[in-house]
């Protein structure tokens, strides 16, 4: 277990008093490089909504993003009151009434500069919230098709959770994104971590993925042992792949094409005499975690 960090984190902005969570696990997706689909923070929102988690804290934004990539945008209220909405990284909290750990989900963007300080701030806020583990989630492009159930790799250097959720060591080398970074100095710092990646489509590279999302909801699910209501999400999934369906079948080469991954999709799945899942056995997607990071998303 890591001690509870007393230093107060600089740049972190707490909107009330600090809560009391019980053995918490801190949940973590940041929209850009990692999320492909909008897959690994529509998860996380799932999540937080559907368990009722309350805003608690943000990083300040100042230090971390260049405004003229990640710019601000203005909005206006029904009084036509003018706003600005600065990329955030929100801090939301839950307690779980059945497993045996509350949850502390962070929804953001992955920040331009000063990577090192942003997880410097993350991991002192999880020690002020004794956090016990982290898990970090993403998305992936990968030659998958759409129309077959979506799998989830899941890594861990931890033996512990290695043996509690069947998973395997990353053996990625290569370049990174904020999650990739996060996870390491979790690691170092010496928490528990675990990251589950899902795979999108790459023949839809633009489209919000709902179904590879909700893989992603039901694999923390499992681990929180926190049931999590998902019929909206599953509904928007359902319409997803008809309407990916839809698309793909007014180009013929692209229908070719799916139907060729789907061909070698059954296939591979006829030839695993197990039924292993991707979280069991990687290898069928590992290689396309590494190809996506090493060609930058």
């Amino acid at each position: 277990m890591v001690s509870p960090v007393s230093i107060e984190p600089e740049h972190v902005v707490w909107s009330g008093p600090r809560p009391r969570l019980k053995r918490p696990t801190l949940i973590a997706a940041f929209e850009g490089w990692n999320d492909a689909g909008d897959a690994a923070t529509t998860a996380a929102v799932h999540l937080a909504g559907r368990w009722g988690c309350v805003p608690v804290a943000e990083i300040d934004p100042e230090p971390f993003f260049d405004f003229t990539a990640a710019r601000p945008t203005v909005h206006l209220d029904e009084s036509k009151a003018r706003s600005i909405k600065w990329p955030v990284n929100e801090v939301r909290v839950a307690h779980l009434d059945d497993p045996g750990s509350d949850a502390v989900v962070l929804i953001g963007t992955e920040p331009q500069l000063r990577w090192r300080t942003f997880t410097h701030q993350l991991i002192s806020l999880a020690g002020m919230l004794a956090v016990e583990r982290i898990v970090t989630l993403g998305a992936l492009l990968a030659e998958v098709p759409h129309s077959r159930d979506v799998e989830v790799y899941g890594s861990t250097d931890d033996e512990e959770l290695r043996a509690e959720l069947g998973l395997t060591p990353s053996t990625y080398e290569g370049p990174t994104g904020i999650v990739g970074v996060l996870s390491s100095a979790c690691r170092d710092a010496g928490y528990r971590t675990a990251s589950f990646w899902s795979a999108v489509p790459s023949y839809m590279p633009a489209a919000p993925s709902p179904k590879a999302a909700l893989a992603l909801v039901n694999r923390v699910a499992a681990l929180m042992k926190a049931p999590v209501p998902t019929f909206d999400l599953e509904q928007r999934a359902n319409t997803y792949e008809r309407e990916i369906t839809r698309i793909v079948a007014e180009d013929e080469e692209t229908a070719e094409y799916v139907a060729r991954l789907e061909r070698a999709w059954d296939a591979g799945r006829d030839d695993d005499t197990d039924d292993t899942s991707l979280s069991d056995d990687p290898d069928r997607l590992v290689a396309e975690v590494e190809r996506f990071l090493r060609e930058g998303g």
